[in-house]
């Protein structure tokens, strides 16, 4: 990884996650954090069925590149703010994002890859997944070696918790409850995918589900065509929801099976986090063309400082348009290609891989290309042979603030938490004076 402003610390960190071979994870404390579960279905999914889940050991941050990724984010959270900026991309959003709540969204997802002028903001997402399960993996922890320092991994600079991370999301969920009903009790909680079972994350799921429960408010998890809408409540079979956990990838609520959520959502009759209104503002991946245009941040009212914070830490992003075919086709191999409404890995691809054919489908869709900033490495110990993993950091943001940082460690082009030795990986921050 590569120092903000440190070169000393930034070859101690390289070396780090080139050579360490140490595990950080203690197997026998996760076995145990999980058993206490009482679950032993969820216990078999999280240990058995996703074995590359948790990876087994940690990745080596410099100090000042993580907080360097916290600037990023309080300029991104500034610039998102202005109205200027919110009139924008709001002009290309669906009519479910004009409605605004008072709650401020749960899980925004800030990704970034370590480039060589430092951290660089390649998405966001607004249901980012993980948060629970890194929660339960950062207390399954041991120090690493002495090179490392003392810090335990997970342990960030300047955020030690008086509570559990578990205890902070519940907080998180009771105040987006607050800021939509004053001092009334949140009684029900629906936790909302397509398919929830077949979801890969789904045991984060029910970890949600427990955690709800364990706080006195009854949980359920289901898919969107399961709710109905009847005489201004929004229903589970007979169960009246109070609030939706939202973890659908139809950001807009536009799909049929959404509809009454949709439509109790826009009749206040239910508290729904993250809302469409959160995808338009932060996760459309056409806003990164906006956040990355010098003259549209100048246009909108941006101050000097923060513009240069934004074109220094966004990967450069531009909207692709059939007009511009030729250029793009010619710098493809510096590029990777996005849908402007997508996620994760669906439909994504880097430009040095693309056929004729398939560039003409994404000069035909809705996407946006990105400068490739390649993802930093971290070298582990698999079945007695090395073996590299690209990763990337997510920082957990809710109204501003860092809750957590994870990694995710993989091979190939996504983090499809395939790989030995790969999965989430809780993160050593290096001190510059150690």
């Amino acid at each position: 990884m590569t120092s903000c402003n440190d070169p000393a610390c930034a070859k101690k960190v390289e070396l780090l996650n080139s050579e360490c071979r140490c595990v950080s994870l203690d197997r026998h404390a996760l076995r145990d954090e999980l058993l206490a579960l009482n679950d032993l279905n969820l216990f078999r999914m999280l240990t058995e069925e996703r074995p590359y889940l948790f990876a087994e050991s940690a990745v080596f941050v410099d100090e000042s590149c993580l907080r360097r990724q916290w600037e990023i984010i309080a300029a991104l959270e500034k610039v998102i703010d202005l109205p200027a900026y919110q009139q924008r991309v709001l002009a290309y959003a669906p009519e479910t994002a004009l409605f605004t709540p008072k709650a401020r969204g749960v899980f925004l997802g800030y990704d970034f890859h370590i480039g060589p002028n430092g951290p660089q903001l390649i998405e966001i997402n607004t249901n980012a997944g993980g948060a629970l399960v890194n929660a339960i993996l950062a207390r399954a922890q041991v120090t690493c070696c002495e090179q490392a320092g003392d810090r335990r991994p997970g342990q960030l600079p300047g955020m030690e918790l008086k509570q559990s991370l578990e205890q902070v999301f519940t907080d998180m969920f009771l105040e987006e409850w607050r800021q939509e009903r004053g001092e009334q009790a949140l009684k029900t909680v629906a936790i909302v995918d397509e398919q929830p079972a077949e979801q890969y994350m789904y045991p984060e799921f029910l970890l949600f589900e427990k955690l709800f429960e364990r706080h006195g408010i009854e949980a359920v998890i289901c898919d969107p065509s399961e709710l109905t809408f009847i005489n201004g409540k929004l229903l589970y079979r007979e169960l009246h929801i109070d609030l939706v956990y939202n973890r659908l990838t139809d950001f807009g609520l536009e799909e049929i099976a959404s509809q009454a959520l949709r439509n109790a959502y826009l009749g206040n009759a239910v508290v729904v986090t993250p809302y469409p209104r959160n995808h338009a503002l932060y996760a459309d991946k056409r806003n990164l063309a906006v956040l990355t245009d010098a003259a549209v941040l100048e246009e909108i009212g941006v101050d000097a400082a923060t513009r240069e914070i934004l074109l220094s830490g966004i990967a450069q992003t531009v909207v692709v348009r059939e007009q511009d075919g030729e250029k793009l086709w010619s710098d493809r191999k510096r590029l990777f290609f996005k849908p402007a409404k997508g996620f994760g890995s669906k439909a994504a691809y880097r430009g040095d891989k693309l056929t004729r054919r398939v560039f003409g489908e994404i000069l035909q869709g809705d996407y946006v290309a990105q400068q490739w900033v390649a993802p930093s490495e971290r070298h582990l110990e698999v079945d007695d042979a090395v073996m590299g993993f690209k990763l990337d950091l997510r920082n957990y943001v809710y109204n501003g603030q860092v809750q957590l940082v994870s990694a995710r460690l993989y091979q190939g082009q996504t983090t499809n938490f395939r790989t030995p030795g790969g999965g989430f990986a809780q993160v050593v921050v290096v001190d510059p004076a150690g």
